[in-house]
């Protein structure tokens, strides 16, 4: 979602960085072009002004003139100016969960917003949290609402309140209240009507529902492809009804950010989660430190490992580290590789949360290294039987062209693979040399301990606790991707030789 904003202000740094001082005029011109980027991200008139106000304000001090790297402390300067648009410090984490059960989260926006979707993912986000939660549908105007809400319910393993024909939307939500009681939930979560515009009516009911259930927290979901339509309609609903929080949901999508930047100054709410895919579990936790982070191209290095914790089954990953210390990398490891990292979001967003790759979007798309490629690629290691995974030494013409067939490519896509794979197998043993001292160098550096596993705190300290400058990158680069080391294992032996982190 914020790709193109990223990529502007990372142009605007990158003039500034060859400056050894900079002048009032050289501030003046940044400050106009972080000011366009802002405006054609669709971000609020009044807030870009604000925001360029104070930036301005604190780029012409006099530590900025007189520092080494003066572009340096401009960027931190934005930096902490979309912390602030988007938060700031001290802003309260998660959910209020009240002490004395039931927690009720009202759940308020308009029809196609993905509320009720939303609705789902929180419970299963919740549920995770070893809450039991209750779903219940309030929504009697849209066809098939309530069964939506029971199926996601389904999906998330939480329940949901059983369906009674006829019953009123205020009805509906005494019977949710009085059932989330009895049966001991701790969580109720209640899905309201939503229209395709804000009118009377619904204001009125969602008012009404909000009084009888006295919720702890009302979210306002948001479709943040509407860009400044959902910054007016998160006013009107925020003059109706006690808005807690947002989510604004489709930030996987292509909009241009600016919804994200403008709600949170312009309401004064916080955003509390993203909606980040389709799926069942696509609902992430909102950080403001880490999206101006993403925004300015530095990444979210906390943010992939925990995703891989989440995603990454640990049992087999200790059981392929064992291997790969002693030297063994087979095809059936490669594929297992691979399904990983579509677990973990695929390429786009694995790149997503490493520092500096908005840089390198040209070469990142002239290596071939797409979800696409990853997918084709696991379509030819399927293709092969299970001893030819273990051996691929014995794939002759024969057999390549078979495995060809059964994957629908060329045999001249199944040699990459089988090249891929000696690239990355020798990368494995040439870490394993010297008593193993590259492998153990690479689990220190990532965090791991004598039983594997990578560390987020340690992780974090790379960028002091936010974001790794590019000079810590480096410092990986050397030990990892730098002359002389092999490159990194499922990066740096992909199509084309592309290496981010030698990059």
């Amino acid at each position: 979602m914020f790709d193109a904003l990223s990529e502007r202000l990372t142009g605007v740094f990158d003039r500034l960085s060859g400056r050894g001082v900079l002048s009032d005029k050289d501030i003046d011109e940044a400050m106009r072009e972080v000011r366009v980027a802002l405006l054609e991200a669709d971000v609020a008139l009044p807030v870009v002004r604000d925001f360029i106000a104070k930036a301005k304000e604190q780029a012409t001090g006099e530590a900025v003139i007189r520092s080494v790297r003066p572009a340096d402390q401009v960027i931190k300067i934005t930096y902490d100016g979309l912390v602030e648009m988007l938060g700031g410090e001290g802003e309260p984490a998660g959910l209020n969960i009240s002490l004395n059960p039931p927690t009720v989260i009202l759940m308020a926006g308009l029809q196609g917003s993905g509320k009720t979707t939303t609705a789902g993912k929180l419970a299963l986000r919740l549920s995770k949290e070893r809450k039991k939660v209750l779903l219940a549908s309030l929504d009697t105007r849209r066809p098939a609402a309530m069964e939506q809400l029971a199926m996601l319910a389904k999906q998330a393993e939480v329940d949901s309140l059983p369906i009674v024909a006829g019953q009123t939307a205020p009805d509906i939500a005494r019977r949710a209240m009085s059932a989330a009681k009895l049966q001991g939930y701790d969580v109720l979560i209640l899905d309201t009507a939503g229209r395709t515009t804000i009118d009377e009516a619904m204001m009125a009911e969602a008012a009404e529902i909000a009084k009888i259930a006295k919720p702890s927290e009302t979210l306002l979901v948001a479709d943040a492809l509407t860009g400044q339509d959902a910054v007016r309609t998160a006013t009107a609903f925020h003059a109706r009804l006690p808005l807690t929080g947002l989510v604004l949901t489709r930030a996987d999508g292509d909009g241009r950010g600016g919804a994200a930047l403008s709600m949170r100054a312009v309401t004064g709410l916080p955003i509390k989660f993203l909606g980040v895919s389709e799926k069942i579990d696509g609902l992430d936790a909102f950080d403001a430190h880490r999206v101006a982070g993403r925004i300015l191209g530095r990444g979210d290095v906390v943010a992939l490992v925990e995703k891989a914790a989440q995603e990454l089954d640990a049992a087999k990953t200790e059981a392929m580290a064992r291997k790969l210390a002693k030297g063994q990398f087979d095809l059936e490891m490669m594929a297992e590789q691979l399904s990983q990292m579509k677990r973990m979001g695929g390429m786009e967003g694995l790149m997503g949360m490493l520092p500096g790759v908005q840089k390198m979007k040209r070469q990142i798309s002239e290596s071939g290294l797409t979800d696409k490629s990853f997918e084709r690629q696991m379509a030819i290691i399927s293709s092969m039987t299970k001893a030819e995974r273990k051996k691929p030494d014995v794939l002759q013409a024969s057999r390549k062209r078979r495995i060809a067939a059964g994957a629908g490519v060329d045999v001249a896509e199944v040699n990459r693979v089988l090249k891929q794979h000696r690239q990355m197998a020798d990368a494995f043993k040439a870490l394993t040399k010297n008593g193993g001292k590259g492998m153990a160098q690479m689990a220190r550096m990532l965090g791991g301990g004598a039983g594997g596993g990578l560390d987020p705190a340690k992780l974090a300290q790379l960028g002091g606790g936010q974001m790794p400058t590019e000079e810590q990158m480096q410092q990986i680069a050397n030990r990892l991707g730098g002359p002389g080391a092999p490159k990194l294992p499922g990066l740096g032996g992909m199509p084309g030789g592309f290496n981010p982190f030698k990059k």
